[in-house]
């Protein structure tokens, strides 16, 4: 090391200056005065030393700051950063400093300046570090030269950031890749081919303004070099054996992307701009540039397979990102790649929903844990350096909307987007970063806006002077259509000839969007399921079968559930005991809550049912009632799952702890839940409360995805719900907000044959708050039985885990069993209904409230308690019965929650329906407030008894109309 300290420090020398030999070393160097020491022995080595340190300062300046002067912003206005001034370690001669200003720069910073270099030392020769490429095949170059090198690496048209990064391998890549002379090198066909994308992106939008020129349509006029540059990255993703690219975007430019780069046909994309076509029967559907796609085709470039998906998002932006991960994982999962080689993701962002929404931070978080990740993702942000109205000295505090990607060590490439040959070759290093390393990687399009927000919109009212330099924009193809005449790459009438070709396909496809007749959603699927469904897209029956299983199965599965299928494996003492508990209730025929979930999941297991339960702790469970991972109390990371051991050929169980996050995980869980059927997936909250950081998962994809996008979806929803006197946030999954939104008719009884799946198979998703485990074990059995797929919500308890009447017999799970939609009183009282006096409705834990109440009064002859096991779609059919069961009865809503909370809302309409509006329903529970709960434990129980003594006196009622 010291030789080739020495070396290096010669190297720097001038010409014809002797090479000086290291001195003798005895021993080590033990100290830093030591070594300097040794330097200032020699003649005119502690100069050389200085100088080529200052040269690898210089260097290393530029490698971490040189973005910052980069020439990024097509309109020459605006820093791409945000400032523009110049770092103070980087000698610039960019457009950010004239040349008098660099001149004095350079003086500066060499002559007893920042780096204590001469300038005459410009012209002499130094030793290059391993760090750096600029030398190609030289290992030393004059100052001059390497300051030139420099910028012409890190200063123009490309802005790298890359020095955060903490892998030596990674950064040399990168190095690499944009410092070596010459290797931005494009041949003619390429460019030729470049320039024919850039006629299809641009002549796409211009078509369709010349059409529909009072449309919205969110176009891509001022980032056209998009369309090249997303072709580019799946051409290299397919060339390094991707078969499957599984896109999310927002609106900007979607239709041209759909068209150019997935290949939807065109005149199915002009129907959309059609007011007069009558929609199919199909649901709500959904604005043009929110629709999404499912294509495979050949890739001309590579000649392969390639399957291009982009994923339907609503207006939320960004919300579609973890979408995107969770659909990509599954296809991963399903054809075994487990490296992230066959299938990816891209995703694209605006710069200032990039910077400004928390779910990209909380994306990026995901992809590196090891039941998240996709093994890399392109990110590509279109940068039009405005939202909306914004400015983005307003929109972010960061210099770059891409900083948020720096958490992850993800390189960042900023690229000017009116140089499309930079661009390209962006693109083709993010690509192959992502086939290399299998990380994240940014490709950061600066480019701009040409129209206002949408095509209505009117601009000049808040940017003024960007919009009249916009005007006066020449746009990006024809500059590059000179710059390739120029070269003579190709002459001006094949470049016609070019647009008059595109010109006429879109016009072709005009005329034959004239022909259709109906606007189908159906051709809009981003997840089809070949197979699941008939041809025409409807189920193949409208049954359900028994969701039973036998004595066998049941007991086989609970004795895997209560024991340990590996040898030598110390478990904790205390799930010892859980354990042998779990053992004993199999010897007795009985299932807790843990025990039903563990059977429902195993069974289907064997059906070859892949299952994934995801979510903040639940392979222990919140409340430590799940165990579904046994840790070995000697071993560290050495796990159990005792779930993947109960038959020889059955589905893969997943079961992973996720990130604290709802919104992201939540929507990675919903993407894993779109590629495949035959999955039960499930996402549970650490308590139900909780769920509300992921409302727009809720509001925007789960509950109106089959309406909008025609996409069904059977993600299950686990939340906690129960007031048990643990404060206004660990009581209340808010069931009021889902049920609210669910899209059956309350005044209208239902008239259908195949009553309870025909219901099921009508509505948007599936209420229930189970309130037996075996029902719970039938509604997740259900879930998967069904010929076709709805999201259920599942309010699941927390005392009733281990309470001790909360227990189910096998016999409510055998053969022949399935889901009860009600459970109707069993007691004294169903056996003289005629005299009973009240008939409560109910749902959930407070039935077991009210049963020791009612035990407790000696009440059971006089009232009913019914309890309401699935609320939506509300069973109609099965409560009118127990109306009519009990003609003299009042009838009652009972339930713990406050009054504009809970169910009562929901349920009142439905059971006034029912019973034809004959009696009033009255209500017994907690009075209207803002907070779910109290967060005092005295007030909550008298809250308690408050609503049990209305619900069992019988006088509560009488002078009230």
């Amino acid at each position: 090391s010291w030789d080739i300290f020495f070396r290096n420090a010669n190297a720097g020398a001038p010409p014809g200056t002797a090479y000086q030999s290291p001195p003798p070393l005895s021993g080590s160097l033990s100290s830093l005065t030591q070594a300097q020491s040794l330097v200032h022995s020699q003649p005119n080595v502690d100069k050389l030393v200085e100088d080529h340190l200052a040269v690898q300062s210089l260097i290393r300046a530029y490698q971490i700051r040189g973005h910052h002067v980069a020439q990024l912003d097509p309109l020459g206005i605006l820093d791409a950063d945000l400032d523009s001034s110049v770092p103070a370690d980087i000698i610039s001669s960019t457009d950010k400093l004239d040349l008098a200003v660099f001149q004095e720069r350079l003086r500066m910073l060499t002559v007893g300046g920042f780096y204590g270099l001469d300038e005459s030392d410009l012209d002499k020769v130094f030793h290059l570090p391993t760090t750096t490429f600029i030398g190609g095949k030289e290992s030393a170059l004059p100052l001059r030269e390497i300051i030139r090198r420099l910028e012409m690496a890190y200063c123009q048209h490309i802005g790298v950031e890359f020095m955060f990064i903490n892998d030596l391998e990674q950064c040399q890549w990168i190095r690499q890749k944009f410092e070596t002379p010459g290797i931005m090198q494009f041949t003619n066909e390429e460019k030729r081919t470049l320039l024919a994308r850039l006629v299809r992106s641009t002549r796409f939008e211009e078509f369709l303004q010349r059409k529909w020129s009072s449309e919205k349509r969110f176009g891509l006029e001022g980032c056209e070099v998009l369309i090249p540059a997303l072709k580019t990255i799946i051409d290299k993703s397919s060339e390094n054996g991707v078969d499957y690219v599984i896109m999310g975007m927002p609106h900007r430019g979607r239709l041209n992307v759909l068209a150019n780069v997935i290949r939807k046909e065109l005149e199915q994309i002009f129907c959309q701009f059609d007011s007069k076509l009558e929609a199919a029967d199909e649901g709500s559907g959904d604005v043009k540039y929110h629709l999404g796609m499912y294509h495979r085709r050949i890739n001309r470039v590579t000649d392969r397979n390639i399957t291009l998906s982009l994923v339907a998002n609503p207006s939320h932006l960004e919300a579609a990102d973890p979408v995107v991960m969770g659909k990509t994982k599954a296809e991963q999962f399903y054809c075994g790649d487990t490296e992230g080689k066959k299938v990816m993701s891209i995703l694209l962002h605006g710069d200032a929903a990039f910077a400004g929404q928390g779910i990209v931070y909380e994306t990026f978080h995901l992809s590196d844990l090891p039941s998240y990740t996709t093994h890399g993702t392109v990110h590509v942000v279109v940068n039009n350096q405005i939202g909306f109205t914004t400015d983005p000295r307003m929109a972010r505090s960061s210099p770059y909307p891409t900083d948020v990607a720096r958490v992850v060590n993800a390189p960042i490439f900023h690229v000017n987007a009116d140089d499309p040959e930079a661009v390209m070759y962006v693109c083709n290093v993010a690509a192959e970063w992502r086939s290399t390393f299998h990380k994240d990687v940014v490709v950061d399009l600066v480019c701009y806006r040409r129209n206002g927000h949408n095509e209505m919109d009117e601009p000049m009212f808040t940017q003024p002077l960007m919009y009249k330099q916009i005007r006066k924009q020449k746009p990006v193809l024809q500059k590059y259509a000179e710059t390739l005449v120029s070269q003579g790459v190709v002459n001006q009438p094949e470049y016609e000839e070019e647009i008059s070709k595109y010109d006429k396909i879109c016009e072709e496809a005009f005329a034959r969007s004239k022909d259709e007749k109906i606007l189908h959603i159906k051709h809009w699927l981003d997840s089809p399921w070949p197979g699941f469904f008939t041809l025409d897209g409807q189920p193949r029956s409208m049954t359900c079968p028994s969701t039973g299983l036998t004595e066998e199965v049941l007991t086989h599965i609970g004795n895997v559930a209560s024991s340990v299928p590996v040898e030598n494996f110390t478990i904790h003492g205390g799930l010892r005991r859980i354990l042998k508990t779990r053992g004993e209730m199999v010897k007795n025929r009985t299932v807790d809550w843990a025990l039903a979930e563990y059977m429902a999941f195993g069974s289907l297991l064997k059906e070859g049912i892949h299952i994934r339960l995801s979510g903040q702790d639940v392979e222990r469970g919140t409340f430590s009632h799940r165990h579904h991972v046994l840790h070995d109390q000697n071993v560290d990371k050495r796990i159990c799952i005792p779930m993947n051991h109960l038959w020889p050929n059955q589905a893969p169980y997943t079961v992973c702890n996720s990130s604290l996050s709802e919104y992201g995980v939540l929507g990675f869980e919903l993407g894993f839940a779109m590629a495949s059927p035959n999955a039960l997936v499930l996402w549970e909250a650490q308590f139900g409360d909780f769920h509300n950081t992921a409302q727009c998962i809720i509001d925007q994809f789960i509950c109106p995805g089959q309406a909008k996008w025609v996409r069904q979806n059977g993600i299950v929803l686990l939340l906690p719900h129960g007031m048990e006197g643990m404060g206004p946030e660990h009581s209340s999954a808010r069931p009021e907000r889902f049920l609210q939104m669910c899209n059956d008719d309350p005044d209208v009884f239902p008239k259908l044959d195949d009553f309870d799946v025909r219901q099921l198979y009508d509505c948007n998703w599936i209420v229930v708050n189970c309130s037996t485990p075996a029902n719970f074990f039938h509604v997740l059995r259900r879930q998967i039985l069904l010929p076709f797929r709805k999201p259920l919500i599942v309010f699941t308890p927390k005392s009733l885990l281990r309470h001790p009447e909360a227990r189910s017999s096998f016999d409510d799970m055998l053969p022949g069993s399935n889901f009860l939609r009600i459970i109707p009183d069993s007691g004294p009282a169903s056996q003289n209904p005629e005299n009973t006096k009240r008939l409560l409705f109910c749902t959930g834990k407070v039935y077991y409230d009210l049963t020791r109440e009612r035990q407790a009064r000696n009440m059971e002859a006089d009232v009913a308690i019914t309890r309401i096991e699935q609320l939506s779609p509300f069973p109609f059919d099965l409560l009118q019965k127990e109306v009519l069961k009990y003609p003299n009865a009042e009838l009652a809503w009972c339930q713990e929650e406050h009054k504009n909370q809970g169910y009562y809302d929901y349920v009142k309409p439905r059971l006034r329906t029912t019973i034809d509006r004959a009696k009033p329903i009255w209500y017994a529970g907690r009075d209207p407030a803002a907070a779910p709960a109290t967060g005092n434990k005295k007030t909550h129980l008298t809250e308690l008894q408050r609503l049990l003594d209305t619900a069992f006196d019988l006088d509560a009622f009488k002078g009230l109309s």
